[in-house]
């Protein structure tokens, strides 16, 4: 849904709740004798968050473990819907979120290219417009044609981040993924992302680094227990949670 034309994404007021069950129980029969009477919990993941991300701009979300920052970009990618609040979204979306998203373990990685480039809302006609490049820069070999659950946790980076990048996503969502893999193919994505950078596109992602937040990013948003605490330029933002996290050690 498209409201104003200079950002790519807008959030107003968004609020994620989820329920945490506290049962301890171990087995099915004792689970059956105290059914409706598990202690339920209340976790708000995300609150009150407002936010633009202008378009062409690189932002990068930091913050602890926990903090709502994976929450943040389901969201936005339409995998969750918040329990109040709106997300406009100007453009099309590409993701690459937890390794394996999207990918069926009997397929082989080609067909996966195409499984996955569905739930992306691409049709055949488009993929294959890009198979060849897909495959190309995934660096797999003879391994495409082989069933993705013989792949490591570096194939599937390769392959799931290939699909995500040739696409021609206009915003594109990373969930810290390039912290898996060979250095080489690492250094190989951060060249395709400045790529896409110069192309005009939007990019937001997940990291715990802060020379990736200095290297890539226009603006950072500092998350915190599921709120804002921090939203500007990167080098302010990353110094303020560097000094944060140094008092907090």
């Amino acid at each position: 849904m498209e409201k104003n034309s200079i950002n790519a994404v807008e959030i107003s007021d968004v609020w994620k709740k989820f329920f945490i069950c506290q049962d301890r129980t171990r087995s099915i029969k004792e689970r059956l004798i105290f059914w409706g009477r598990q202690r339920v919990e209340e976790f708000w993941a995300l609150k009150n968050i407002n936010l633009s991300a202008p378009v062409g701009k690189t932002i990068g979300l930091i913050g602890r473990n926990g903090s709502g920052k994976s929450t943040l970009l389901k969201i936005i990618s339409r995998i969750l819907y918040p329990s109040s609040g709106e997300i406009f979204i100007n453009g099309r979306v590409s993701t690459l979120l937890e390794l394996g998203a999207g990918f069926h373990p009997d397929f082989t990685g080609r067909e996966n290219i195409f499984l996955n480039g569905s739930i992306l809302g691409f049709s055949r006609k488009e993929i294959n417009l890009h198979l060849k490049n897909i495959i190309e820069f995934a660096e797999l070999g003879d391994f495409i044609d082989n069933p993705i659950r013989n792949y490591s946790s570096g194939m599937y980076m390769r392959l799931g981040f290939s699909i995500a990048v040739h696409v021609k996503p206009d915003i594109l969502l990373i969930d810290e993924v390039l912290a898996v893999g060979d250095l080489a193919f690492q250094e190989k994505c951060l060249a395709r992302i400045k790529d896409l950078q110069k192309q005009g596109k939007t990019i937001i992602f997940v990291t715990h680094s802060p020379a990736q937040v200095r290297e890539l990013c226009d603006l950072v948003v500092w998350l915190d227990r599921g709120e804002i605490r921090s939203f500007g330029a990167a080098e302010q933002v990353v110094a303020e949670y560097t000094a944060f996290l140094g008092g907090a050690i």
